[in-house]
């Protein structure tokens, strides 16, 4: 068999559903027998070869994501969205109630900064938010979509060792490892 190459990427979120992907724990062992870990937030890599599957966490929230996550599809044979903000942007889309400049002025411009030097200026260069928080289905075609806030770590594996095997996930074994 082809050693096959996986990708993990984090866009809007909270990094929870990459905490899982490490809850796998030794499990991760097996997964590196049949694959490369070609690109991460865990691995340095800041290339992404074509590869075979891509699991992507959080929600498009800036046109950097938006350009991202173009770029990983078309490298990506196989597109996951991991957990609840890639499949509905789940808490991060809350910010879809109010205005971007709300949202920015609130969280960047009128809050005290860390480094006590007062809060941040109105010049200060920001990521370019977009007016709306997207899940990934509507910018790019998702090929299988694992729910969860975070997912469950046996649930992530159970999908990536069926795809680095050429086997398809079946979904009721999955709904067996989330409720028992």
């Amino acid at each position: 068999m082809t050693r096959k190459k996986l990708a993990t990427f984090w866009l809007g979120g909270c990094s929870g559903c990459h905490m899982s992907l490490l809850d796998i724990d030794e499990r991760l062992l097996e997964l590196t027998r049949v694959a490369d870990i070609v690109k991460s937030p865990v691995v340095d890599g800041k290339h992404l070869p074509p590869c075979d599957i891509a699991l992507v966490e959080g929600s498009v929230t800036s046109d950097e994501h938006w350009q991202e996550l173009l770029h990983i599809r078309k490298q990506a044979s196989t597109l996951v969205s991991l957990g609840d903000c890639a499949i509905t942007t789940n808490i991060t889309g809350m910010r879809n109630y109010f205005k971007t400049s709300a949202v920015l002025d609130n969280a960047y411009r009128h809050m005290p900064s860390n480094d006590g030097l007062g809060s941040m200026p109105d010049d200060a260069a920001l990521l370019s938010l977009n007016d709306k928080v997207y899940p990934l289905h509507e910018i790019v075609q998702v090929d299988y979509m694992i729910p969860g806030c975070p997912p469950a770590a046996d649930i992530i594996f159970y999908v990536l060792n069926e795809l680095l095997n050429d086997r398809e996930p079946d979904l009721e074994e999955v709904k067996k490892l989330k409720y028992g």
